[in-house]
């Protein structure tokens, strides 16, 4: 696999575990043409993304953001009740 396209991801939040924890499973699920990596730290976690050409990179991108959102609005919801 030639990777050519490169985003990195920093998302701060108090949920930063819960939204790695989250995200943990969908790297089983392979995108085509992607190599992605997920780590987490005091409030933070860091997406890598490496993609064979910016199609392949914008939609990993737009998964990996949607799929972040909702585990963060997740998790300040199950923190409410």
């Amino acid at each position: 696999m030639n990777l050519t396209c490169r985003a990195e991801l920093a998302i701060e939040t108090d949920y930063a575990s819960v939204v790695a924890g989250a995200l943990s499973p969908e790297l089983a699920e392979k995108i085509p043409r992607t190599r992605i990596s997920v780590a987490s730290g005091d409030r933070k976690v860091l997406v890598n993304i490496e993609a064979e050409d910016q199609t392949a990179l914008r939609a990993a991108l737009n998964s990996y953001i949607r799929w972040t959102n909702v585990a963060e609005e997740t998790a300040k919801e199950a923190k409410r009740a």
